[in-house]
């Protein structure tokens, strides 16, 4: 399929070919969803802590006798109901980290980059460079993309420092390498502007499932050993 291609200034210049598979794919909310929950999770360091009745100091006697004291009984003071006790069923450290596979985050990235593309959401242009890292820069060429949403700036990696540095101190865009891009990024930001270099990059990553080091060694075998026979027969 067929993009329009835009300049620094916002001119239309022509046309990019992107690829089917990653600019075009069905929308999957299912694994949208799956793979959002799991990266959001994943963030999470889960080294909060609180104090059972064990662990609290204090309550090593009987507050006061059991009767005729008008009172409630009560044995400890570490007890959940005191202030000082503890904690009953409070949140202990714990690891909160979800797998989920590789085909699946790739699924997740290409169903949101195909359906920003169907929303009229992508903005391709030549190359994101500014003259200066500066953010009045990026205003400005925000403003001749007439891009007024939350926008999420895809670039190479070697100019991302530039880009970043102009990019950090508004809170509605954000600037991150194309192979840094992620399900809840895309999920948070409405627009998306790729730059020439940024797509080829997306397409190199993720156009395909990559096939596991254990199968590529086993085809590169496969594909050796069929060359000696063929030699030996030739021979």
């Amino acid at each position: 399929m067929e993009l329009p291609l835009k300049n620094i200034q916002g001119a239309t210049v022509g046309s990019i070919e992107v690829s089917d598979v990653v600019f075009d794919t069905p929308l999957n909310t299912a694994v949208i969803h799956q793979v959002m929950v799991a990266q959001l999770a994943n963030k999470r360091a889960g080294t909060h802590s609180t104090k059972t009745r064990a662990e609290v100091s204090g309550g090593g006697r009987k507050p006061w006798r059991q009767k005729g004291t008008g009172r409630a009984r009560h044995g400890s003071t570490r007890s959940p109901q005191w202030r000082t006790g503890g904690v009953t069923f409070g949140p202990k450290p714990r690891d909160y980290s979800q797998r989920t596979p590789k085909k699946m985050r790739r699924l997740a990235i290409r169903s949101l980059l195909s359906q920003k593309v169907r929303d009229g959401e992508v903005t391709v242009i030549e190359e994101f460079r500014l003259p200066e890292p500066k953010t009045r820069e990026v205003l400005r060429v925000l403003e001749g993309l007439e891009i007024s949403a939350k926008c999420l700036v895809v670039n190479e990696a070697v100019s991302q420092k530039e880009l970043w540095q102009a990019c950090h101190n508004l809170k509605r865009v954000k600037s991150v390498p194309a192979s840094t891009l992620n399900t809840v990024d895309l999920l948070n930001y409405t627009h998306l502007v790729l730059s020439v270099a940024a797509v080829r990059r997306i397409e190199e990553l993720w156009a395909q499932d990559r096939p596991r080091r254990g199968v590529v060694a086993a085809a590169e075998q496969a594909d050796e050993d069929e060359a000696e026979a063929g030699e030996e027969q030739s021979s």
